[in-house]
Protein backbone atom coordinates (compact mmCIF):
# COMPACT_ATOMS: atom_id res chain seq x y z
CA UNK A 1 0.00 0.00 0.00
CA UNK A 2 3.33 2.23 0.16
CA UNK A 3 2.56 3.23 -3.22
CA UNK A 4 -1.19 4.73 -3.09
CA UNK A 5 0.32 7.06 -0.02
CA UNK A 6 2.28 9.00 -2.66
CA UNK A 7 0.50 9.93 -5.71
CA UNK A 8 2.83 12.73 -6.90
CA UNK A 9 4.20 10.49 -10.12
CA UNK A 10 1.74 10.76 -13.40
CA UNK A 11 1.28 7.48 -13.62
CA UNK A 12 -1.91 4.74 -13.43
CA UNK A 13 -1.97 2.89 -10.09
CA UNK A 14 -4.34 -0.10 -9.51
CA UNK A 15 -6.04 0.09 -6.58
CA UNK A 16 -5.99 -3.58 -4.83
CA UNK A 17 -9.85 -4.27 -4.20
CA UNK A 18 -8.69 -6.30 -1.15
CA UNK A 19 -9.83 -6.28 2.59
CA UNK A 20 -6.41 -4.85 3.77
CA UNK A 21 -6.20 -1.68 1.78
CA UNK A 22 -9.83 -0.33 2.63
CA UNK A 23 -11.19 0.75 5.92
CA UNK A 24 -14.33 -0.30 7.12
CA UNK A 25 -17.20 -1.98 9.38
CA UNK A 26 -17.27 -5.48 10.39
CA UNK A 27 -19.65 -7.17 7.55
CA UNK A 28 -20.04 -4.23 5.50
CA UNK A 29 -17.99 -5.50 2.34
CA UNK A 30 -17.44 -8.90 0.71
CA UNK A 31 -14.27 -9.05 -1.77
CA UNK A 32 -14.87 -11.51 -3.99
CA UNK A 33 -13.71 -12.43 -7.91
CA UNK A 34 -16.28 -13.16 -10.21
CA UNK A 35 -15.42 -14.64 -13.62
CA UNK A 36 -11.27 -13.53 -12.82
CA UNK A 37 -12.13 -10.09 -11.70
CA UNK A 38 -11.44 -9.20 -8.22
CA UNK A 39 -14.69 -6.51 -6.79
CA UNK A 40 -15.41 -5.04 -3.36
CA UNK A 41 -18.92 -5.63 -2.48
CA UNK A 42 -20.16 -3.02 -0.12
CA UNK A 43 -23.40 -5.09 1.32
CA UNK A 44 -24.14 -2.96 4.37
CA UNK A 45 -24.72 0.51 2.93
CA UNK A 46 -24.46 2.97 6.65
CA UNK A 47 -21.01 2.94 6.88
CA UNK A 48 -18.08 4.52 5.56
CA UNK A 49 -15.67 2.04 3.26
CA UNK A 50 -12.54 4.13 2.63
CA UNK A 51 -9.41 3.56 0.86
CA UNK A 52 -6.09 3.56 3.98
CA UNK A 53 -2.72 5.46 3.00
CA UNK A 54 -4.28 7.66 0.33
CA UNK A 55 -3.73 11.19 -0.26
CA UNK A 56 -5.55 12.58 -3.75
CA UNK A 57 -6.00 15.69 -4.84
CA UNK A 58 -6.10 16.65 -8.58
CA UNK A 59 -6.12 13.49 -11.61
CA UNK A 60 -8.69 11.37 -13.04
CA UNK A 61 -10.72 8.21 -11.11
CA UNK A 62 -11.90 5.51 -13.26
CA UNK A 63 -14.25 2.00 -11.84
CA UNK A 64 -16.55 0.26 -12.77
CA UNK A 65 -19.79 0.44 -10.30
CA UNK A 66 -23.05 -1.31 -9.67
CA UNK A 67 -25.09 1.19 -7.68
CA UNK A 68 -27.80 -1.11 -5.53
CA UNK A 69 -28.38 0.74 -2.64
CA UNK A 70 -32.30 1.42 -2.55
CA UNK A 71 -31.00 5.45 -1.65
CA UNK A 72 -28.11 6.58 -2.24
CA UNK A 73 -24.82 5.08 -3.61
CA UNK A 74 -22.03 7.84 -3.23
CA UNK A 75 -18.90 8.18 -3.86
CA UNK A 76 -16.28 10.46 -1.54
CA UNK A 77 -13.54 12.40 -3.16
CA UNK A 78 -10.90 14.53 -1.38
CA UNK A 79 -12.22 13.05 1.85
CA UNK A 80 -10.36 14.49 4.96
CA UNK A 81 -13.07 12.61 6.77
CA UNK A 82 -16.79 12.55 7.16
CA UNK A 83 -17.59 15.92 7.53
CA UNK A 84 -15.19 17.69 5.15
CA UNK A 85 -14.69 15.82 1.92
CA UNK A 86 -16.33 15.67 -2.14
CA UNK A 87 -18.94 13.79 -3.00
CA UNK A 88 -20.65 12.48 -5.94
CA UNK A 89 -23.39 9.97 -6.14
CA UNK A 90 -26.03 7.55 -8.14
CA UNK A 91 -30.27 7.95 -6.87
CA UNK A 92 -30.35 3.79 -7.97
CA UNK A 93 -34.43 4.45 -7.32
CA UNK A 94 -34.52 6.49 -10.81
CA UNK A 95 -33.02 3.80 -12.53
CA UNK A 96 -36.00 2.12 -13.46
CA UNK A 97 -38.28 3.55 -15.66
CA UNK A 98 -37.28 6.78 -15.29
CA UNK A 99 -34.52 8.03 -17.97
CA UNK A 100 -34.57 11.47 -17.79
CA UNK A 101 -35.09 12.33 -13.77
CA UNK A 102 -32.77 15.15 -12.92
CA UNK A 103 -32.19 13.31 -9.88
CA UNK A 104 -30.24 10.26 -10.56
CA UNK A 105 -26.69 11.52 -10.70
CA UNK A 106 -25.84 14.60 -8.06
CA UNK A 107 -22.86 16.70 -7.24
CA UNK A 108 -22.45 17.80 -3.94
CA UNK A 109 -19.67 18.98 -0.98
CA UNK A 110 -19.92 18.40 2.55
CA UNK A 111 -18.10 21.11 4.53
CA UNK A 112 -18.55 20.90 8.52
CA UNK A 113 -20.34 18.03 8.52
CA UNK A 114 -23.01 19.99 5.88
CA UNK A 115 -24.33 18.77 2.97
CA UNK A 116 -25.09 21.15 0.54
CA UNK A 117 -26.95 19.51 -1.54
CA UNK A 118 -30.63 21.34 -1.87
CA UNK A 119 -28.56 24.72 -1.93
CA UNK A 120 -27.10 23.77 -5.21
CA UNK A 121 -29.62 22.41 -7.50
CA UNK A 122 -27.61 22.97 -11.07
CA UNK A 123 -25.70 20.24 -9.76
CA UNK A 124 -27.76 16.82 -10.71
CA UNK A 125 -28.51 15.57 -14.35
CA UNK A 126 -29.71 12.23 -15.34
CA UNK A 127 -27.90 9.20 -17.03
CA UNK A 128 -28.88 5.50 -18.21
CA UNK A 129 -27.26 3.92 -15.61
CA UNK A 130 -28.07 0.30 -14.97
CA UNK A 131 -28.44 -1.48 -11.73
CA UNK A 132 -27.70 -5.09 -12.72
CA UNK A 133 -24.57 -4.25 -14.69
CA UNK A 134 -21.46 -2.17 -14.26
CA UNK A 135 -21.26 1.52 -15.17
CA UNK A 136 -17.96 2.56 -16.19
CA UNK A 137 -16.90 6.08 -13.89
CA UNK A 138 -14.29 8.63 -15.38
CA UNK A 139 -14.24 11.60 -12.91
CA UNK A 140 -11.41 13.95 -13.97
CA UNK A 141 -10.78 16.55 -10.61
CA UNK A 142 -8.72 19.64 -11.37
CA UNK A 143 -7.97 22.63 -9.00
CA UNK A 144 -11.65 23.74 -8.77
CA UNK A 145 -13.33 22.08 -11.53
CA UNK A 146 -14.34 18.62 -11.82
CA UNK A 147 -15.89 16.60 -14.88
CA UNK A 148 -17.80 12.99 -14.97
CA UNK A 149 -18.34 10.45 -17.26
CA UNK A 150 -20.63 7.35 -17.15
CA UNK A 151 -20.73 5.25 -19.76
CA UNK A 152 -20.19 6.99 -22.47
CA UNK A 153 -16.92 8.69 -22.95
CA UNK A 154 -17.69 10.86 -26.00
CA UNK A 155 -19.51 13.63 -23.64
CA UNK A 156 -19.31 13.73 -19.66
CA UNK A 157 -22.90 13.40 -18.14
CA UNK A 158 -21.51 16.41 -15.07
CA UNK A 159 -19.38 19.25 -15.32
CA UNK A 160 -18.68 21.09 -12.46
CA UNK A 161 -17.12 24.62 -12.67
CA UNK A 162 -16.77 25.24 -9.27
CA UNK A 163 -16.46 22.97 -6.96
CA UNK A 164 -17.43 23.76 -3.70
CA UNK A 165 -15.94 22.13 -1.11
CA UNK A 166 -13.22 23.71 1.36
CA UNK A 167 -10.75 20.73 0.57
CA UNK A 168 -8.00 20.13 -1.98
CA UNK A 169 -7.09 16.33 -1.10
CA UNK A 170 -8.01 13.33 0.15
CA UNK A 171 -8.44 10.00 0.43
CA UNK A 172 -11.50 8.30 -1.59
CA UNK A 173 -14.20 6.08 -0.37
CA UNK A 174 -17.71 5.00 -0.54
CA UNK A 175 -20.91 5.06 0.92
CA UNK A 176 -24.44 2.78 0.13
CA UNK A 177 -24.24 0.04 -1.24
CA UNK A 178 -22.12 -0.89 -4.65
CA UNK A 179 -20.28 -3.17 -6.26
CA UNK A 180 -16.69 -2.16 -7.84
CA UNK A 181 -14.41 -3.33 -9.95
CA UNK A 182 -11.14 -2.22 -12.06
CA UNK A 183 -10.32 0.88 -10.20
CA UNK A 184 -7.78 3.37 -11.13
CA UNK A 185 -6.56 6.46 -10.15
CA UNK A 186 -3.88 8.59 -12.44
CA UNK A 187 -2.69 11.10 -10.29
CA UNK A 188 -1.99 14.83 -12.28
CA UNK A 189 -4.22 13.26 -15.61
CA UNK A 190 -6.37 16.13 -15.87
CA UNK A 191 -6.98 16.03 -19.99
CA UNK A 192 -6.37 19.53 -20.45
CA UNK A 193 -9.14 20.12 -17.90
CA UNK A 194 -8.18 24.11 -15.89
CA UNK A 195 -7.85 23.84 -12.52
CA UNK A 196 -9.54 27.67 -12.52
CA UNK A 197 -12.95 28.34 -11.70
CA UNK A 198 -15.34 27.98 -14.61
CA UNK A 199 -17.72 30.54 -15.72
CA UNK A 200 -20.87 31.90 -12.99
CA UNK A 201 -23.73 32.66 -15.06
CA UNK A 202 -24.85 35.48 -12.81
CA UNK A 203 -21.48 37.05 -12.68
CA UNK A 204 -22.35 39.91 -15.11
CA UNK A 205 -26.05 40.14 -13.66
CA UNK A 206 -26.14 43.45 -11.73
CA UNK A 207 -29.66 42.83 -9.96
CA UNK A 208 -28.84 40.07 -7.56
CA UNK A 209 -28.80 41.11 -4.03
CA UNK A 210 -25.08 39.96 -3.32
CA UNK A 211 -24.15 42.64 0.10
CA UNK A 212 -25.84 42.13 3.35
CA UNK A 213 -25.52 42.71 6.67
CA UNK A 214 -25.93 39.51 9.49
CA UNK A 215 -26.20 39.04 13.23
CA UNK A 216 -25.14 36.25 14.61
CA UNK A 217 -26.87 32.69 15.04
CA UNK A 218 -29.09 32.15 17.64
CA UNK A 219 -30.45 28.44 18.42
CA UNK A 220 -34.05 27.83 18.00
CA UNK A 221 -35.62 25.25 20.09
CA UNK A 222 -38.96 24.29 18.59
CA UNK A 223 -40.57 24.53 21.97
CA UNK A 224 -40.22 28.32 21.87
CA UNK A 225 -41.77 28.67 18.23
CA UNK A 226 -44.11 31.62 18.11
CA UNK A 227 -47.04 30.32 16.15
CA UNK A 228 -47.15 32.03 12.54
CA UNK A 229 -43.54 33.18 12.96
CA UNK A 230 -41.60 30.10 11.85
CA UNK A 231 -39.87 30.47 14.63
CA UNK A 232 -38.42 33.57 13.91
CA UNK A 233 -39.06 35.99 16.92
CA UNK A 234 -38.72 39.82 16.56
CA UNK A 235 -36.62 42.12 14.83
CA UNK A 236 -32.91 42.62 16.10
CA UNK A 237 -33.21 45.89 18.34
CA UNK A 238 -30.63 48.62 18.52
CA UNK A 239 -28.05 47.05 20.19
CA UNK A 240 -27.85 44.04 17.95
CA UNK A 241 -23.98 43.76 16.27
CA UNK A 242 -23.75 43.73 12.17
CA UNK A 243 -21.31 42.39 10.03
CA UNK A 244 -20.79 42.12 6.63
CA UNK A 245 -21.47 38.76 4.43
CA UNK A 246 -21.36 38.92 0.86
CA UNK A 247 -23.22 36.19 -1.85
CA UNK A 248 -21.27 33.51 -3.18
CA UNK A 249 -21.11 32.24 -6.85
CA UNK A 250 -25.10 32.40 -8.55
CA UNK A 251 -25.80 34.46 -5.46
CA UNK A 252 -25.81 32.40 -2.41
CA UNK A 253 -25.89 33.90 0.78
CA UNK A 254 -24.09 30.88 2.05
CA UNK A 255 -24.83 30.83 5.97
CA UNK A 256 -23.69 27.28 6.40
CA UNK A 257 -20.20 28.10 4.76
CA UNK A 258 -20.08 30.30 7.84
CA UNK A 259 -22.30 29.06 10.50
CA UNK A 260 -22.35 25.47 10.25
CA UNK A 261 -25.85 23.13 10.55
CA UNK A 262 -27.95 22.29 12.65
CA UNK A 263 -28.19 18.24 14.16
CA UNK A 264 -31.89 17.85 14.20
CA UNK A 265 -34.93 20.31 13.48
CA UNK A 266 -35.81 20.50 16.92
CA UNK A 267 -32.44 22.62 17.59
CA UNK A 268 -32.40 24.92 14.54
CA UNK A 269 -30.08 28.22 14.14
CA UNK A 270 -31.88 31.78 13.02
CA UNK A 271 -30.24 34.60 12.11
CA UNK A 272 -30.89 38.21 10.59
CA UNK A 273 -29.70 39.51 6.86
CA UNK A 274 -30.10 43.18 5.89
CA UNK A 275 -29.28 45.35 3.28
CA UNK A 276 -30.71 48.36 1.79
CA UNK A 277 -32.07 49.55 -1.56
CA UNK A 278 -32.11 52.75 -2.96
CA UNK A 279 -35.14 53.93 -4.66
CA UNK A 280 -35.63 57.09 -7.11
CA UNK A 281 -39.39 57.61 -6.09
CA UNK A 282 -41.90 55.23 -4.23
CA UNK A 283 -42.52 51.87 -6.40
CA UNK A 284 -43.62 48.24 -6.32
CA UNK A 285 -40.72 46.28 -7.23
CA UNK A 286 -40.82 42.51 -7.78
CA UNK A 287 -37.94 40.29 -6.05
CA UNK A 288 -37.23 36.67 -7.39
CA UNK A 289 -36.91 34.89 -3.77
CA UNK A 290 -34.97 31.76 -3.01
CA UNK A 291 -34.91 30.42 0.47
CA UNK A 292 -33.19 27.62 2.94
CA UNK A 293 -35.51 26.83 4.86
CA UNK A 294 -37.81 29.32 6.63
CA UNK A 295 -37.84 33.16 6.02
CA UNK A 296 -39.79 36.41 7.62
CA UNK A 297 -38.68 39.33 5.14
CA UNK A 298 -39.28 42.31 5.93
CA UNK A 299 -39.31 46.08 4.42
CA UNK A 300 -38.99 49.11 6.00
CA UNK A 301 -40.01 47.19 9.28
CA UNK A 302 -42.94 45.64 7.74
CA UNK A 303 -43.48 41.67 7.39
CA UNK A 304 -44.36 41.39 3.50
CA UNK A 305 -43.41 37.72 2.91
CA UNK A 306 -43.00 34.99 5.60
CA UNK A 307 -42.46 31.07 4.20
CA UNK A 308 -41.11 27.93 4.37
CA UNK A 309 -39.27 25.79 1.51
CA UNK A 310 -37.98 22.53 3.41
CA UNK A 311 -37.51 19.30 1.43
CA UNK A 312 -40.14 16.66 2.35
CA UNK A 313 -42.69 18.81 3.94
CA UNK A 314 -45.87 20.23 1.89
CA UNK A 315 -44.67 23.72 1.72
CA UNK A 316 -42.28 22.45 -0.69
CA UNK A 317 -41.12 25.06 -3.05
CA UNK A 318 -40.12 24.39 -6.92
CA UNK A 319 -37.91 22.94 -7.38
CA UNK A 320 -38.51 20.24 -5.09
CA UNK A 321 -37.68 21.79 -1.80
CA UNK A 322 -34.33 23.14 -3.72
CA UNK A 323 -32.71 26.54 -3.39
CA UNK A 324 -33.53 28.59 -6.79
CA UNK A 325 -35.17 32.24 -7.26
CA UNK A 326 -37.70 30.15 -8.84
CA UNK A 327 -39.02 29.58 -4.80
CA UNK A 328 -40.81 32.64 -4.64
CA UNK A 329 -41.48 36.08 -5.80
CA UNK A 330 -42.26 38.99 -3.72
CA UNK A 331 -43.68 42.57 -3.69
CA UNK A 332 -41.69 44.79 -2.08
CA UNK A 333 -42.88 48.48 -1.50
CA UNK A 334 -40.08 50.43 -1.60
CA UNK A 335 -40.58 54.49 -0.57
CA UNK A 336 -38.39 56.84 -1.93
CA UNK A 337 -35.20 57.23 -0.47
CA UNK A 338 -33.39 54.30 1.32
CA UNK A 339 -35.13 51.24 2.08
CA UNK A 340 -33.87 48.84 4.85
CA UNK A 341 -34.90 44.95 3.32
CA UNK A 342 -34.06 42.54 6.44
CA UNK A 343 -34.65 38.61 6.64
CA UNK A 344 -34.92 36.43 9.12
CA UNK A 345 -33.45 33.10 8.07
CA UNK A 346 -34.08 29.95 9.90
CA UNK A 347 -32.09 26.82 9.28
CA UNK A 348 -33.48 23.43 9.83
CA UNK A 349 -31.77 20.57 7.78
CA UNK A 350 -28.80 20.48 5.06
CA UNK A 351 -27.71 23.69 4.13
CA UNK A 352 -29.74 27.01 4.88
CA UNK A 353 -28.98 30.80 3.12
CA UNK A 354 -31.15 32.66 0.36
CA UNK A 355 -31.13 34.33 -3.07
CA UNK A 356 -32.40 37.51 -4.06
CA UNK A 357 -32.62 38.85 -7.69
CA UNK A 358 -34.83 41.68 -8.33
CA UNK A 359 -36.94 41.89 -11.44
CA UNK A 360 -34.88 45.40 -13.04
CA UNK A 361 -32.79 48.32 -11.91
CA UNK A 362 -35.01 50.86 -13.20
CA UNK A 363 -34.12 53.66 -10.93
CA UNK A 364 -32.97 51.83 -8.28
CA UNK A 365 -28.98 51.49 -6.76
CA UNK A 366 -27.95 48.14 -4.24
CA UNK A 367 -25.59 47.93 -1.69
CA UNK A 368 -22.50 47.67 -3.59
Amino acid sequence: MGGLACLGQKKAVTVPLKAEAWKFADGAVKFEDSAGVARMKIVEGRWFVTLKDLDFGDGTIEFDDIPVDDAFSVFYFRMQDSLDNETFYFRPVWAHDHPYAMEALQYTPVVKGVMYWDGLPHFQTYSDFSVDKPNHVKIIVSGKQMRVWVNHPERPVLEVPYLEGNTTHGTIGFQGKHIISNMVLKPGVVEGLSSQPGLDPTDFDSRYLRHWRVTEPDTVNENRMQAGRLGIRGVPGEKAQWKPIDAERRGFVNLSRIYGGTSSMADSKMLFLKTTIHAKEAKIVQLRFGFLDEVNLFVNGRLVFADKNIFGFPAVKVPNGRLSIENSTVSLPLKAGDNEVMVGVRGNMYSWGIVARLDDMDGLVIER
